[in-house]
């Protein structure tokens, strides 16, 4: 009788083993296949995204919040690559002008995007006059074709040691978005040392973004901000960005450190002379 019982007890013992195997089976399966959520964007189509917060940053710069399909969906925009927004200037007539988001497609549900709107911009005057509850017109990724464009950015986990960025106004979005997937990636090992000017210190753009990005990933990000008109007690550097700022805050030229570059059409032009200067060869230098 004891023999039958513990037969009966062994064989229950193997099937709750059995099925507890097929659940976890089951469930590993379920994680490592599911579908990813479809990319929103439409290379070809502008497709309409509505405002759901805009919040104010600085007399100038705002971040817009738009809400994806679901709260499941993403943008779908590679990392580190533009997209095409339409709106109205201020005569009514259609205005395209590329963006690089700064959230990632790990922000599931939304994208943002933080704007500086000059009084002159075509574009600008588009989002001064947007308001929660409108839509934007986007499609992408935008395929690049103005000048000294060098193609797309693929960004690929590990495939430098180093990525130094030079980036200077609103030329920091693409940047910002490339640090934070490394950064928020634990299997990437990649360092960051990034320099970024501006005019004066309320032109500095996602500065607490940055600032935390430094302190929570210290000897992997580095920033080093950069002001034409510093205030006082300004302990960071002054004028315009030099070949000596370079060397001093980014990494040396090797095979395995990629020089980023983005900003306004004069900087960009003085950033590639200075590398150049500095030996970074063409295949280690990317403009945005």
């Amino acid at each position: 009788m004891d023999a039958l019982q513990s037969r009966r007890t062994e064989a229950i013992s193997i099937a709750v083993a059995v099925v507890a195997i097929g659940a976890g089976t089951a469930y590993y399966l379920y994680i490592t296949r599911k579908p990813k959520p479809k990319a929103c964007l439409d290379p070809e189509n502008f497709k309409e995204f509505k405002l759901v917060k805009r919040t104010q940053l600085s007399h100038n710069v705002a971040k817009f919040r738009f809400e994806l399909p679901t709260p499941d969906s993403v943008l779908g925009l590679p990392i580190g690559q533009h997209m095409s927004c339409r709106g109205k200037d201020s005569v009514g007539e259609d205005v395209v002008k590329p963006y690089t988001p700064t959230t990632l497609d790990s922000d599931v549900g939304y994208f943002e995007l933080v704007i500086k709107m000059y009084p002159q911009g075509r574009m600008s005057h588009h989002f001064r006059e947007l308001q929660e509850g409108d839509y934007l017109a986007v499609k992408g990724p935008k395929v690049l074709t103005f000048l000294n464009c060098q193609g797309r950015f693929k960004y690929q986990p590990n495939q430098v040691k180093t990525f130094g960025m030079l980036a200077g106004g609103t030329g920091i979005t693409p940047m910002f978005q490339v640090a934070r997937a490394i950064m928020e990636n634990p299997k990437d090992k990649t360092n960051v040392s990034l320099i970024y000017a501006n005019v004066t210190f309320e032109d500095i753009l996602l500065k607490e973004e940055l600032d935390n990005l430094a302190k929570s990933f210290p000897g992997r990000f580095k920033v080093y901000y950069v002001l034409n008109q510093p205030p006082e007690g300004w302990d960071g550097g002054v004028g315009y960005v030099t070949a000596d700022m370079i060397k001093e805050h980014c990494p040396p030229p090797t095979a395995d450190v990629q020089m980023l570059r983005c900003g306004p059409p004069p900087m960009n032009k003085a950033m590639a002379a200075h590398l150049d200067a500095l030996g970074f060869t063409p295949q280690m230098q990317f403009q945005f």
